[in-house]
This record gives structure tokens, sequence and C-alpha cells, in this order.
């Protein structure tokens, strides 16, 4: 994969979740089967003009499950190693008991603010990529310094993409630092160590609402979830995620 900018954070490095992307997506192709979960773990920075390698292993194989890895290289530079569980089973039972927030649709909903970026964004930057709105959370002027609740919520969607696939809920998944910075009431975030995901049910959806639950920070890090919503449906995955706090 071309490390460029369309993949790249704000500091001008791989963005976790394209990362973990990028596993899944080799890993699925490998195998031929669906995600059940996958988790990165993040080693070193990756910065354009750069190429990542990824070379996947199967670790075993069953009737209804793989389980693979996936590693990222750049030279020789390990960047990522993604886990993963891949597959289906033929089970008619299903039950759903996580809770969606009440808040209004995305058309309802402010675009998100980002204070501390350039007023033009690069069309081709992962910034342009990603539309987000605000559904809950305080805005920029109102982070004062004092504690939030832990809960915020961002409408997001990929115009690019055609479907919703298990590689793009990766990418919109790696946005528990947003959650991070309300609920401290700073202009920070977090930087992140992993991610992980875990696939419900993929059903078509244009916005996914990112249901945003930071769960604690201590000793310089964070840890925290995020429920991801098909916007007129059920529960698509959750993403679950520890960062380094950058205040």
């Amino acid at each position: 994969m071309p490390v460029t900018p369309r993949v790249c954070a704000r500091r001008g490095f791989l963005f976790g979740g394209c990362g973990l992307a990028a596993g899944i997506a080799a890993l699925e192709a490998a195998t031929g089967r669906p995600t059940i979960w996958a988790t990165a773990q993040y080693l070193a920075h990756a910065r354009p003009p750069a190429v990542l390698d990824v070379a996947v292993t199967v670790a075993a194989t069953g009737r209804q499950v793989t389980q693979a890895r996936a590693t990222g290289r750049v030279g020789g530079t390990e960047i990522l190693t993604v886990n993963s569980a891949l597959g289906s089973r033929p089970v008619e039972a299903s039950g759903e008991w996580a809770l969606r927030p009440q808040v209004p649709g995305p058309e309802d909903c402010p675009p998100r603010v980002r204070p501390d970026e350039p007023p033009e964004v690069d069309a081709d930057s992962l910034m342009a990529r990603v539309e987000q709105r605000v559904a809950l959370g305080r805005g920029p002027g109102e982070l004062d310094g004092s504690a939030g609740d832990g809960r915020s919520a961002l409408w997001a969607r990929m115009p690019e993409l055609l479907e919703v696939s298990a590689a793009g809920l990766a990418v919109l998944g790696d946005h528990v630092g947003f959650g991070m910075r309300l609920a401290m009431g700073t202009s920070g975030g977090g930087r992140s160590l992993d991610n992980t995901l875990r696939v419900v049910r993929l059903v078509p959806a244009e916005w996914v609402l990112l249901d945003i639950r930071v769960h604690a920070v201590a000793g310089g890090f964070g840890h925290g979830l995020i429920h991801l919503w098909a916007e007129h449906g059920p529960l698509l995955a959750t993403a679950s995620q520890s960062a380094i706090l950058r205040l």
C-alpha cells in the first residue's frame, strides 16, 4: 500500500485505522473469508513517500474459522502487526443489547471543526476523505479544562466507499482520541497504541454513527470504545483502543 497523505494523520504519518484496514483487506483477500475480529499493534511510524508491504501468515484454518495475522513493513522496519479471526457460521440465533444514543441525524448536526488545522485542507488528504459531523459533545470553544462525561458521538462517511466493509469501519473506528479530548476538556487527544475491530454485521449505510465512550485516563494513557451504528440500521461493529495521551 502506498503511504501517501490519503492515508496519513494530521502529523504526517500513517493513520492507525488505515493501517488496520490494510491488514484486514490483505487477510480477507488471502483467506477468502470475512473478518470476525482484528486487532492491530502499532510498532513504528510510516511517513510518505513510502510503501507498506503487508505479508499474511495463516496460522490455522478450520471448517468455519481461520486464524491469521498480517505484518506490515516499510523496508526492513516492522510498522504494525494485525492478528485476526475470519469466517462465518450458518446459525440463525441473533440479538442486540447495546443501546443506541438518541442524537439528531447527520443533516441536523454541525460539521466537525478542527481549530488547530489549516482552513484549506488538501483534497487528497485523509481529512478531506472522511466527512464528520458532531452529534454529541462540546465544541472547541467549550473545552475549558473541566472533565466531561466520557460520551460523545460523530456522524462519519467516506463518499468514495460504495459499500460498508470491515476495512472501512477500521478507519472510522480509530476516533477514540476525539472522545478523549472532550472527556478531558482539553485540545489534545491521543496517539494509538492499538485498535481492535469486532464486526457484528455489514449492511448498507451512507453515514455511520460513531458512539464514543471513553472509559478512563490514567498514567498517561487513555482507554475507550466506539459502537459503530448504521444510519438507519443496526450495530455494525465495535472498536476499542488504548492511546498515548497528548495534552
